[in-house]
């Protein structure tokens, strides 16, 4: 076990473990995603209200959630196995863990599972937040359907650094849909969960970057609520602010 330092302002030591699966695709059960394509297990963004925090009872692990990270080696190898045997259907990178987070620049797995895919017809959902997904541009325009999401949760770096400490900075996640969005890809935003932030003006960002805006409201209050009331925001988890945020958003792809 290989042990590393997460740059963001709450740095921590990351565990981090290569481990072997033993199939890399899962059903899923979330609405449009067929298949579920995770290389990696945890995460390190250290989000702090990640729900796939249920992970960790799968793991073994006694660390926090956020704190380490296990590599699924094997996963492109898996995936070629696999994929060859399943009825078509989209597959989502990824669903409880980033697929570009910062060790995918040493591992690329989530670059050689999109490999393989490229000789599948298999259409592909990926959402991140990271911009590292630029890197993968050449693999994702050969692909036979695509669609790259980022998630853009504010447009007010404070609360990214509040509520997501170790995640890549909002501009850059903002130049990574406009060079997507460049390259002739599909692209979209996911806005969620909605934080504390000034919905016309992040409307205005995302404008001319996304062919669609997904809104979601802060689901696991109970993770956060403690940072709600540290920093006075208690007024951004109501009903209303989420209506005014759906409003402001839901029309930025239709500019």
């Amino acid at each position: 076990m290989l042990e590393t330092k997460c740059a963001g302002p709450t740095a921590s030591t990351l565990a981090v473990r290569e481990i072997r699966c033993r199939a890399a695709l899962t059903r899923s059960r979330i609405p449009g995603i067929d298949y579920a394509l995770n290389p990696y297990v945890g995460c390190a963004h250290g989000c702090r209200y990640c729900y796939a925090e249920f992970m960790r009872g799968y793991t073994g692990h006694a660390e926090a959630w956020g704190s380490f990270v296990d590599v699924r080696i094997n996963a492109a190898q898996q995936l070629a196995n696999h994929v060859a045997r399943l009825r078509p259907g989209v597959i989502g990178l990824s669903t409880v863990t980033d697929p570009y987070q910062p060790l995918e620049r040493k591992y690329q797995l989530t670059r050689s599972c999109l490999a393989v895919l490229r000789a599948c017809l298999f259409p592909v959902s990926i959402l991140t937040k990271s911009p590292l997904v630029r890197r993968d541009i050449d693999v994702l325009r050969s692909l036979a359907e695509c669609e790259v999401g980022l998630t853009v949760t504010t447009d007010d770096e404070r609360m990214r650094r509040l509520f997501e400490p170790c995640a890549p900075p909002l501009v850059r996640r903002l130049e990574a849909l406009a060079a997507l969005k460049a390259a002739g890809l599909r692209t979209y935003a996911f806005v969620g969960p909605a934080l504390p932030m000034n919905p016309q003006h992040l409307a205005k960002l995302l404008e001319g970057l996304v062919d669609e805006v997904l809104v979601d409201r802060m689901n696991y209050v109970h993770k956060v609520a403690s940072l709600y009331r540290a920093h006075g925001l208690t007024k951004f988890l109501s009903d209303s602010y989420f209506e005014e945020v759906e409003a402001a958003l839901s029309a930025v792809a239709k500019r």
